[in-house]
């Protein structure tokens, strides 16, 4: 490397087993803010210094997603270790090359079989690969493809090495069966906490104190990195599958649904789409748009650039005022969702009554579906769920309890 830095200082603790492992499977559960990925962009670039045949294949499910995420966190840790005079940086192909030894970082989606299956590099070896937000991966067969490419005999001191990051979303994942239920010598496992995370400031501490105190669920998977539950669900009536929204359209009897669920500081505006075949029960969640702090303008914005602004939208009918001012910024077919006593249960039975066929691109929603769950007492299940992880959820059922009182039709 052409600059010397303490390691320590740029890396921090808790990682020391994980930095200096060499297993063909890394797998890391972590919380949030736990630098699990920037621990790994760090390693990934020092590690190219250290093997210069090495090469790495970065990876996620959707390949439109590094740009935003890996790409500019390698480019961080690039900078962050005084290198970048070292490299240059390609938008098209998505990828990074050491200009002295032409070593590559090459990014890859899962929703491109054929680019994780043709991979070849012009110099060394391809024996590094780094799966962000391996949660998403949902079926193991797909993990095996990509497994079987990493193979070949490295040179003395050279090793092939796979590793997973994750969030632990939920405890029947494949991932934890495999890695963390039956590990094996060829695997190493390590959990992670923001509590390991020396860099947060005494905000960033309190925000998970609060969570503790307000969100206890959600503070042992997001703070702690526990296994979120597989018990206690309010839906179980769902499956993850990619399907074609034209096709199911043309089926007939189809209808275009859409709603959206408030949100800006603590919690996300969700905007959920989806296709309702009512005479068969049948659910197609299609789009989903997650994020804090959005004005109106900024929601009016964004539905436009979907394409759905001539939509009718049910929107909970708690923010009159809101949806007053999306209809004068054009969304002028969103509507304000009836609700009643107990008129979350009867959404939720409402949804419970449908098969649903979730797009694995709506991450954010199937996440809610591993998680939204009934509340306890005396350690007993009650007929209420708790009030978390249920935003698009929260979208569905404004959707759903609007579209029951009525005969399908096209919105």
């Amino acid at each position: 490397m052409s600059k010397v830095l303490r390691l320590s200082e740029v890396v921090g603790s808790g990682y020391n087993e994980f930095w200096n492992n060499t297993s063909r499977y890394r797998v890391v559960k972590g919380g949030r803010a736990s630098k699990k990925s920037t621990t790994m962009s760090l390693w990934i670039i020092y590690k190219m210094y250290e093997f210069p045949l090495s090469n790495t294949l970065v990876v996620r499910r959707f390949f439109n997603t590094h740009r935003d995420s890996t790409y500019k966190k390698i480019i961080w840790a690039i900078n962050r270790l005084g290198v970048q005079n070292d490299w240059i940086f390609s938008l098209s192909p998505l990828e990074i090359t050491n200009k002295n030894t032409g070593q590559k970082i090459m990014f890859k989606g899962y929703d491109n079989p054929e680019s994780l299956n043709s991979i070849t590099v012009s110099m060394g070896f391809l024996n590094f690969v780094f799966i962000e937000e391996a949660f998403q991966i949902t079926n193991e067969e797909d993990f095996n493809k990509l497994d079987f490419s990493i193979r070949g005999i490295m040179p003395e001191g050279y090793f092939n090495s796979i590793t997973l990051l994750l969030n632990p979303w939920n405890s029947r994942s494949w991932i934890k069966r495999r890695f963390f239920d039956k590990p094996d010598d060829n695997t190493f496992t390590l959990t992670t906490t923001y509590k390991q995370n020396e860099f947060l400031s005494d905000n960033d501490i309190k925000l998970f104190e609060s969570m503790k105190k307000n969100n206890p669920k959600r503070y042992l998977t997001e703070g702690l990195a526990q296994w979120g539950i597989s018990e206690g669900l309010v839906y179980e009536n769902w499956t993850e599958k990619e399907f074609d929204k034209d096709d199911i359209l043309n089926q007939g009897n189809i209808v275009m649904a859409f709603g959206i669920d408030w949100g800006f500081s603590n919690d996300p505006t969700a905007f959920i789409a989806c296709l309702v075949d009512k005479p068969n029960k049948l659910l197609y969640i299609f789009d989903e748009y997650y994020k804090k702090g959005m004005t109106n303008n900024d929601i009016a914005i964004m539905i436009k650039h979907k394409g759905y602004d001539q939509e009718k939208i049910m929107a909970d009918s708690a923010e009159p005022k809101s949806i007053e001012e999306l209809k004068r910024l054009g969304i002028r077919k969103i509507t304000p969702a009836m609700k009643g006593a107990d008129s979350i249960l009867f959404g939720i039975q409402r949804i419970q009554s449908y098969k649903i066929i979730v797009h694995p691109r709506c991450q954010n929603i199937i996440v809610e579906f591993n998680n939204y769950s009934w509340d306890t007492k005396d350690g007993q299940a009650i007929n209420k769920p708790i009030d978390d992880f249920n935003h698009g959820l929260d979208s569905l059922r404004y959707i759903m309890t609007e579209f029951e009182k009525k005969q399908v039709r096209a919105f």
